[in-house]
């Protein structure tokens, strides 16, 4: 499939220079300059509604199922108006807004209007509110932020959260629908309060500067506690050029994308929403997700809406596969005008990579590439990415115009730390986080291991090496890389394997808690309602684990790439607990933290019944 010719696709030069200093340390940088980028992420709004006025630029549905839309001319007079009442309320990052609910038109124009009228605002993860049972990081990050206004496009299904989480001196609008317990202004009213709209937005425009606070973004980590990332209009702005340079089809065709991504992360609302922002294109919200329930309403949309550029988790690829295998008129739609597909978040397992290939070529005769990079929150987020010729899983490519790569020795690995106008200045009133993130030279501790492609040959790139924090000793000394270790495993067990959490520090051998694939294990059981407790106690799963774990043992070269026992986990991972991100990415550490019985399990001297393996 490999050697079958690939879509045409133009994107910008990645090559790289390289110097090996004498502490060891390797510097690498994109041999390109980085071009010029707007003092506001929002003067692309103005330029796009004045150049392309009736241009589609927001897209959801309604409740008949059909788009509602939002043109550019339309966009810019409603985020000035808003934007104009918004300065009205004494707004600052001291007091700045806070969106508690998801993806929608209602939220991108508020969010915009924040953004144009220089008051940084902090969206937040739904789930904080609507799924977690004690509020606990709710509570942390309004402690944190100190909000004078907070929006939900629904207060219904969030009442409890603002009853308990709220000051009730935070003015709450809406979008529609009441509570209640609270008083609400509705965003209709906000967008007619002031009359003299260009008196307020524009002396304030005038004001903001690239170092000025545009948002706040959050990530939990590993400890579990909310860090607020500052992203300033800088952060911004530079990075969506860095995108646009590397996407460069960008400038030839504005892009149309369908996405579900949720705008409280950094690569739905910074990287996805921006770009189609930056570059006068089309976004169609998605309301699906990238589960066995939500996955159909993506699939009504790509039935619909051909994207020019699409972008998914891995679980996201891995859900959209089957639909796009039996639906003919699915795949001519979703690969019709796609120049590429982007993921993130985690590793794309070998299979599903394949099946892309193989459905791309059968609906195109072409292979459409799939391609990766590497970022963070911290890095607005895009930092590293690959070229049509480092189109394979894990690989990364190598760094974004303007952003520096610092690759320092960290026992047998490379420890990967960046620095340019994309990265963060810091956390929101965190000073102690903020020091310890950043080395002497000002480039920030991503936390992630990279390796060369090829030894010594900076033009292959890079492939991602793992997280430094989760690898580990076992008790004979020996290292076990966790992440080339899950991938391996992960691609081993597909399809019937969701995710994996390594454990064996200080013990003897490696052991994995396993989360099983619901629906691919249902079916390998023939028990199609069968719970996740249900699939880890079936003989059949378990036979088939046992027979997965058996071989890939067989394979190992030694102890710190051989597993010797697993468990099936039978209870899905917590939000509350800090295992699972609203992404659906497992946090390792927290997994290990919070199951300490199982992992005992996995080490007993005498091995339960339902610990497979022989070690």
């Amino acid at each position: 499939m490999t050697q079958s010719p690939a879509r045409k696709l133009n994107l910008g030069d990645v090559s790289a220079t390289m110097d090996v200093r004498g502490d060891g340390a390797i510097i690498v940088r994109n041999a390109c300059a980085l071009g010029d980028y707007p003092t506001c992420i929002t003067d692309r709004l103005d330029h796009w509604a004045t150049v392309a006025p009736e241009r589609i630029w927001l897209a959801e549905r309604d409740t008949s199922g059909g788009w509602r839309t939002v043109t550019y001319a339309e966009g810019a007079t409603r985020v000035r108006r808003i934007a104009a009442a918004l300065l009205t309320r004494g707004l600052s990052a001291d007091r700045p807004i806070v969106i508690l609910s998801g993806n929608s038109i209602s939220h991108a124009l508020l969010a915009t209007a924040a953004l144009y009228a220089g008051i940084p605002y902090a969206p937040i993860a739904p789930a904080y509110s609507t799924i977690s049972t004690d509020f606990a990081k709710l509570r942390a990050v309004i402690s944190l932020l100190t909000p004078g206004l907070v929006f939900v496009a629904d207060p219904r299904p969030f009442e409890r959260a603002i009853s308990e989480v709220l000051a009730g001196d935070v003015e709450l609008v809406v979008n529609a629908g009441a509570i209640s317990s609270r008083a609400a202004t509705t965003l209709a009213k906000l967008e007619v309060e002031v009359a003299d709209v260009a008196a307020h937005v524009d002396a304030a425009r005038a004001k903001i500067t690239p170092d000025s606070i545009a948002k706040f973004l959050f990530t939990s980590g590993s400890t579990g506690v909310p860090k607020g990332v500052i992203n300033t209009q800088r952060m911004l702005t530079s990075n969506v050029e860095q995108i646009t340079q590397h996407f460069a089809f960008f400038r030839d065709e504005p892009p149309v994308i369908v996405d579900w991504a949720p705008w409280n992360h950094t690569a739905g609302g910074n990287h996805n929403f921006n770009l189609v922002l930056h570059n006068g294109g089309t976004f169609y919200i998605d309301d699906g997700k990238p589960t066995p329930s939500g996955i159909g309403a993506t699939v009504r949309t790509l039935r619909e809406i051909s994207p020019t550029w699409y972008f998914n988790v891995p679980k996201g690829f891995s859900a959209l596969v089957p639909h796009l295998r039996a639906d003919a008129d699915l795949r001519q739609s979703f690969f019709r005008r796609l120049h590429m597909m982007w993921y993130a978040g985690a590793g794309m397992a070998r299979h599903v990579w394949d099946e892309l290939d193989d459905l791309s070529i059968q609906t195109t005769g072409e292979r459409v590439i799939i391609l990766t990079g590497l970022g963070a929150t911290e890095t607005a987020p895009f930092a590293l990415a690959a070229d049509a010729s480092m189109s394979d899983a894990g690989l990364i490519g190598l760094p974004a115009r303007g952003c520096d790569l610092k690759l320092v020795p960290a026992g047998d690995k490379l420890e990967a730390r960046v620095r340019g106008p994309n990265i963060t200045p810091g956390y929101w009133r965190q000073p102690d986080l903020t020091r310890a993130a950043f080395d002497d030279e000002g480039f920030y501790r991503l936390g992630d291991a990279l390796r060369f492609a090829v030894p010594g040959d900076v033009s292959r790139g890079f492939y991602f090496d793992g997280r430094i924090a989760e690898d580990f000793k076992l008790a004979t000394g020996t290292w076990v890389a966790v992440g080339p270790l899950r991938t391996a495993f992960v691609d081993h067990c597909a399809p019937y394997i969701q995710d994996v959490v390594m454990a064996g520090l200080n013990r003897e051998f490696i052991a994995a808690l396993v989360f099983v694939d619901v629906e691919h294990c249902r079916a390998l059981a023939r028990k199609p309602a069968a719970s996740l407790a249900d699939l880890a106690a079936d003989d059949t799963v378990r036979a088939l684990f046992a027979d997965r774990l058996s071989s890939f043992a067989a394979n190992a070269s030694g102890s710190s790439n051989r597993i010797e026992r697993l468990v099936l986990v039978a209870e899905a991972p917590s939000i509350d607990s800090a295992e699972l991100t609203d992404k659906g990415s497992l946090n390792q550490r927290a997994v290990l933290a919070n199951r300490t019985e199982l992992v005992e399990a996995l080490f007993a001297a005498i091995k339960p019944t339902w610990v497979i393996g022989d070690g």
